[in-house]
């Protein structure tokens, strides 16, 4: 099964505590499909500028990435400049220059258009919604946004979410979407919008799923599901690993027959483990060079770190 991904493929100036790397890959539809190739086949929905060149594309078709639905427009990229301080949980954006992502108007191939996994990353709700609409039919449709679409364009933004099976935010955007404190009672009103499903991220804290009776055909149990983040030594660059979660939970899901209750709290744990890699280097340098292998034994390690067994010495 494939997956259509729409969103920014940018570049990004980044500064850390210990190093600064100048115009390096990135954007949300980036890292997701470089986190979903893993798992299945990808299709990226975006727009680039004549700074976008045939070595820059190379690095998404030699892992069999489908780029077809990349725009090529006259001008710039989109090009973000941020920096992290202390102990890197949150991003400090010192420039944003939208470039042509400013007016993009995206467009769906034909071919494309037999998928039956969309995921809309973060752009704005207008334009995840018409590319959804371009998609009746698909098996099941995720998206994600972000505190400035909720704060300043929330009307549109509800009508996306209404349109959604599984939104995937952090838990400070659930709070600003529902204004609920408690992530229990925000996860019911998240639903209550529409979604029959919602992930929320807690950055290295791991992740919760939260269900209702809409998620899965014929399965009552709506008990959420909380799975962990991996402790990392040293963490060289968290941009992206949120994309890189949603690509690796979305990807593994799109890979599975059906959606199952098992198969979304397995999704989550695989979320974790792209995420996981993807702050170990900057940009998708890690994930670049990532095997399949790596994946799996990483993947047993969050098992162990998670599963009590009552029988251990």
């Amino acid at each position: 099964m494939s997956i259509v991904v729409v969103g920014s493929v940018a570049f990004d100036t980044l500064t850390t505590p210990k190093e600064h790397r100048a115009r390096i890959q990135g954007g949300a539809a980036y890292h997701f499909a470089q986190s979903a190739r893993f798992f299945t086949d990808v299709k990226v929905i975006g727009v680039v500028g004549n700074d976008f060149t045939a070595e820059h594309e190379a690095t998404l078709t030699k892992h069999g990435i489908d780029t077809t639905g990349i725009e090529h427009a006259d001008g710039l990229s989109f090009h973000w400049t941020g920096e992290y301080k202390g102990a890197m949980s949150e991003a400090i954006t010192l420039n944003t220059e939208l470039n042509v992502f400013g007016s993009f108007d995206p467009k769906v191939p034909e071919s494309y258009k037999s998928s039956d996994y969309l995921f809309l990353a973060n752009i704005e709700p207008t334009l995840q919604l018409r590319v959804r609409q371009q998609f009746p039919d698909a098996k099941l449709v995720a998206g994600d946004t972000m505190n400035y679409w909720i704060a300043d364009h929330k009307a549109n933004l509800l009508k996306t979410i209404a349109e959604l099976d599984v939104l995937v935010i952090n838990d400070g955007e659930a709070r600003l979407l529902t204004g609920e404190h408690n992530l229990v009672t925000a996860a019911k009103k998240v639903m209550e919008m529409g979604p029959k499903s919602l992930v929320i991220k807690h950055g290295e804290y791991g992740a919760t799923a939260f269900f209702c009776d809409r998620s899965f055909p014929g399965a009552m149990n709506t008990v959420p599901f909380r799975a962990p983040a991996l402790p990392i030594e040293e963490v060289v660059d968290p941009t992206g690993a949120g994309d890189m979660f949603a690509g690796g939970f979305f990807g593994y899901i799109a890979s599975q027959p059906e959606l199952t209750p098992r198969v979304f709290r397995t999704a989550l744990f695989y979320g974790g483990v792209m995420g996981s890699f993807a702050v170990e280097k900057f940009g998708s340098e890690r994930v670049q060079e990532l095997t399949r292998e790596e994946i799996e034994a990483r993947f047993k390690l969050f098992r162990e770190i998670s599963h009590l067994d009552l029988d251990a010495a």
